[in-house]
């Protein structure tokens, strides 16, 4: 055998075994138009199942009807409580510092590039200390389920209450050592 032959032959091993990897190939649904956006002449709108801190605008598909693409952006200190989703979800960060923590797996830490995959019903959060926006892709009609602790679905008004609750719990613990020791401690007279 020559050099060309077993070069071709190799080539040829390793594009087979590229093919058995990926497995078929996927078909796309023909659209009518390429797609472009633009975030600086995006139109984000708030969502009434989501938290006020959180707005939303499309970037491919509808999600109240089917598969989508959407940019989400939460304001510095938003949060979205522990939730989950009828559809997978990926997600995109774009820009901003925040954490997305998963109930059963490892958390994302939001900076642009980061990447998480969720299956349908898997059970994570967001935050944000800084502005964020991250590209939400769900393989179906979007939807939100809040859950509390024990895993059991929950209205938002109560989640984002409990959540206050604990942000006004957390405040008042740990203010409580600064405000007795300006007075002169317990019992004191300041």
């Amino acid at each position: 055998m020559n050099v060309w032959t077993i070069r071709m032959g190799t080539l040829l091993v390793a594009l087979c075994a590229a093919v058995a990897v990926s497995g078929p190939p996927t078909v796309r649904a023909a659209e009518p138009d390429a797609v472009t956006f633009d975030p600086k002449v995006a139109k984000f709108a708030p969502v009434p199942i989501m938290p006020s801190c959180a707005t939303v605008a499309p970037v491919r598909g509808d999600p109240r009807s089917g598969p989508s693409i959407v940019i989400v952006k939460l304001a510095a200190g938003c949060r979205v409580p522990w939730h989950w989703h009828t559809p997978g979800e990926d997600v995109i960060v774009a820009s901003g510092t925040g954490v997305m923590e998963m109930k059963d797996g490892k958390p994302l830490q939001f900076r642009p590039g980061a990447y998480a995959s969720m299956p349908s019903h898997h059970v994570h959060q967001a935050r944000c200390s800084r502005t964020c926006a991250f590209f939400s892709i769900s393989d179906a009609t979007f939807d939100i389920h809040y859950v509390d602790d024990a895993g059991n679905e929950i209205s938002m008004d109560e989640a984002l209450k409990k959540q206050a609750g604990r942000k006004a719990k957390k405040r008042h613990t740990s203010s409580e050592p600064k405000r007795l020791q300006q007075r002169g401690g317990p019992g004191e007279r300041g």
